[in-house]
């Protein structure tokens, strides 16, 4: 049974007078534990399809069914429930940057515990060995007291791993978490993703821009084109042809060395 049903998801805003379609009824299903890469040009409405599915966005129309639960019909107190389990890795990182890189991993609890306990910085014990030991499965452990802002751009997202992986998660959505790093950093931000899906069985999906990553760590494939899904299968069945369909006639595949 898939883990993750999506029917006819529409997303529309309006600008003016006019309506603008970043989803145009879009249609999948992904199974259980797997690591989906989630591809498309810039605006193919990749970011907002990710947000959709833990209503970050709401949808305009369809429906989002999440191990058997309506996302699309939740309401507030479920939502909640259901966030917890869902983490999310952003492409810029989203930290706190005056606050410490503990804090910024502890911030992944919030969900569990007393509100009033994270106005004055307060968590339980077993919360801060807890995130001591998500920072030493990415490998910084010796950077928890280490300002956020202190970090280079590949220990920032290192640290948005583990935060979200202190919400226990069932999903993890990366919002392109390697656009901003270099193609060395890239993979080493996709392969402690990896490891956390292969070993942890946490589901995994990422929105990429570059298809060698796709071809390296993808177990199954999504593109967009303007907000319509364009191809779904697996990444060793994207030919020349399926990759203009996807990003347009005049694009050209390119490696890490241009990446």
């Amino acid at each position: 049974m898939p883990i993750i049903e999506i029917h006819n998801i529409r997303k529309e805003y309006i600008m003016g007078l006019q309506k603008i379609a970043a989803l145009r009824d879009v249609s999948l299903s992904i199974e259980r534990n797997e690591y989906v890469a989630l591809m498309g040009p810039s605006g193919s409405g990749k970011s907002t399809l990710l947000r959709c599915i833990n209503r970050l966005v709401e949808p305009t129309s369809g429906q989002i069914l999440w191990n058997g639960v309506d996302v699309t019909a939740a309401p507030a107190e479920e939502l909640r429930r259901i966030r917890r389990r869902i983490g999310m890795v952003f492409q810029h990182f989203n930290l706190v940057n005056r606050s410490s890189v503990l804090t910024n991993v502890l911030a992944g609890r919030l969900g569990y515990i007393n509100p009033a306990f994270s106005l004055i910085n307060r968590f339980p014990k077993e919360d801060i060995d807890k995130a001591l030991q998500k920072l030493e499965r990415v490998g910084i452990r010796d950077k928890a007291a280490v300002r956020a802002d202190e970090l280079s751009g590949g220990q920032q997202q290192r640290v948005g791993i583990a935060r979200a992986l202190m919400q226990d998660p069932d999903l993890i959505l990366a919002d392109e978490p390697v656009a901003s790093l270099d193609p060395v950093l890239a993979h080493s931000i996709m392969t402690h993703l990896e490891q956390i899906n292969k070993q942890d069985g946490i589901m995994v999906i990422c929105s990429l821009h570059f298809l060698d990553l796709v071809q390296r760590y993808a177990d199954h494939v999504i593109a967009l084109n303007q907000g319509a899904l364009v191809f779904e299968g697996k990444a060793k069945d994207i030919d020349d042809q399926r990759f203009k369909e996807i990003y347009g006639q005049e694009a050209e595949r390119v490696g890490d060395a241009k990446h």
